[in-house]
């Protein structure tokens, strides 16, 4: 499993400073691409934060339906990744799931919790770039 992540995502007028990863089953140097987008973005457009998504504008990896991105807690990791003291700065640290569209319009319409325990519920493949929604 390879990791990608931002670095120095947020302005330092940012309240809270917030940095993003993507886990990926291969080595690819499109997802530097995505996350120096979605930076750049967050740096000049939006604030992002926990439960945000986020449209890639192209499949998330080739023939995969997951276009946008959920920015969650870093489960995987546990809890103790989620904050840092970086340069006297406490630093979030979030990770970038990729969904579908289905699942993006399930988030907005019930909520991250129940998208999220959707995801449990069926077990999610988060490195499966060509899985189906979780969202019928």
């Amino acid at each position: 499993m390879w990791t990608y992540a931002t670095c120095g995502m947020s302005n330092q007028s940012d309240a809270t400073p917030v940095e993003l990863h993507l886990f990926s089953i291969s080595r690819c140097l499109e997802h530097v691409e995505l996350l120096t987008a979605i930076a750049h973005y967050h740096l000049t457009g939006v604030y992002l934060d926990l439960g945000h998504t986020v449209n890639f504008g192209r499949p998330w990896m080739p023939g995969s339906k997951c276009d946008h991105g959920l920015i969650s807690l870093p489960y995987l990791d546990g809890p103790s990744l989620e904050w840092a003291m970086i340069k006297e700065r406490k630093t979030r640290f979030l990770w970038l799931v990729p969904i579908t569209a289905k699942e993006r319009s399930y988030k907005k319409q019930h909520g991250l919790e129940k998208l999220e325990s959707l995801f449990e519920e069926k077990s999610l493949n988060y490195l499966d770039a060509t899985r189906e929604s979780v969202v019928p």
